[in-house]
């Protein structure tokens, strides 16, 4: 005899098609689009702002968002000023629309500790760009606990991408998050790539999403290059960890970072297809067939853009060299001589 002692789906969600095709009711106006359409145009000029000072030594090695912007914003604004925000490194939209400068970002990337310590108090509960892979889900849950164990109404919001969901600290978190049911969002930034590992040889699971059942953990699958469907599913998922209903699980056109050279293991085709699907083209030609937008506009706000993000370089270039000693500055609650 066999019975079926147990059955799982994973949802798909997509309001946007790759054609900038309407294929569900939206759940935003057009002048809600508009503001999210500024932001990623505003992420990606300085992202490409950022490379060329990496390239030209001016900063150092940089992961690029190309193509992720819509994640990042849509993150940027489902989260609420009383959530954590728990990043890796990629999600630039997210930290500035938490407070996070520019110039923060800069600093962060040429080395300097500066780039950690957050002035804005908006921004200041967040944590700090966790480059080690994976080690962010640890975090996010210790924060998520906090919050279950004081009967807050807050959620964390973790971010990674596809290799991440290969570690250890993967599963840990998604067990604990299930066992405990925290106040906890993760969200995986599934680009297709680990490095130069292709996600068919990371995982033979069929979706990421499906990851988290194991867990108990409620799980589903969105189009990462429609900003509306992120932000309308993180949302959701942010207010059902709030209201203590337990954790969500959702699911690049760059080279990994500046170090990388993603041409010698990424096909062209498949970069071609990518660059069709990404999402600030497919919102802007949504708009423009609307009447919403035009390119007189484009040309306006790029220009805006441009002028805060050279601002924010001239800071950055002009800051003061930190003293050697700082890099020792923060391992210890007191400073730690030796005799």
């Amino acid at each position: 005899m066999v019975i079926a002692v147990a059955e799982f789906k994973i949802s798909y969600y997509q309001y946007l098609d790759a054609e900038s095709n309407i294929v569900t009711p939206l759940p935003f106006n057009h002048t809600q689009l508009i503001k999210r359409y500024k932001t990623m145009v505003l992420t990606r000029v300085f992202d490409l702002k950022a490379i060329a000072l990496q390239r030209t030594g001016q900063l150092g090695t940089y992961p690029s968002s190309l193509g992720q912007e819509a994640v990042s914003t849509g993150i940027g604004y489902a989260l609420k000023p009383e959530d954590v925000f728990s990043t890796f490194y990629r999600d630039y939209a997210a930290q500035m629309m938490r407070g996070v400068t520019m110039e923060e970002i800069l600093l962060y990337w040429s080395g300097s500790e500066r780039g950690n310590d957050y002035q804005n108090p908006s921004a200041k509960e967040d944590l700090p760009a966790c480059v080690p892979i994976g080690s962010q889900y640890l975090h996010a849950a210790g924060v998520a606990t906090a919050f279950k164990l004081r009967k807050q109404p807050r959620a964390a919001l973790v971010t990674c991408g596809d290799g991440a969901t290969s570690q250890g600290d993967f599963y840990e978190t998604l067990n604990v998050a299930g066992a405990w049911q925290l106040p906890l969002v993760m969200v995986v930034e599934n680009n297709q790539w680990a490095i130069s590992v292709p996600r068919a040889h990371q995982s033979h699971a069929q979706t990421l999403a499906q990851k988290g059942i194991a867990g108990g953990v409620d799980c589903e699958q969105v189009d990462g290059n429609d900003i509306i469907a992120v932000e309308s599913r993180i949302a959701l998922a942010l207010k059902k960890a709030r209201e203590n209903k337990g954790p969500t699980l959702t699911y690049r056109l760059s080279d990994h970072t500046t170090a990388d050279d993603a041409s010698r293991y990424r096909d062209k085709k498949e970069m071609e297809r990518a660059w069709k699907e990404e999402p600030i083209s497919r919102l802007k030609n949504y708009l423009i067939s609307q009447n919403s937008w035009s390119e007189e506009e484009e040309k306006s706000w790029l220009n805006h853009c441009s002028e805060k993000v050279e601002a924010s370089v001239k800071t950055y270039l002009n800051s003061t060299p930190e003293p050697m000693e700082n890099m020792f500055k923060f391992h210890y609650d007191k400073p730690y001589h030796v005799s």
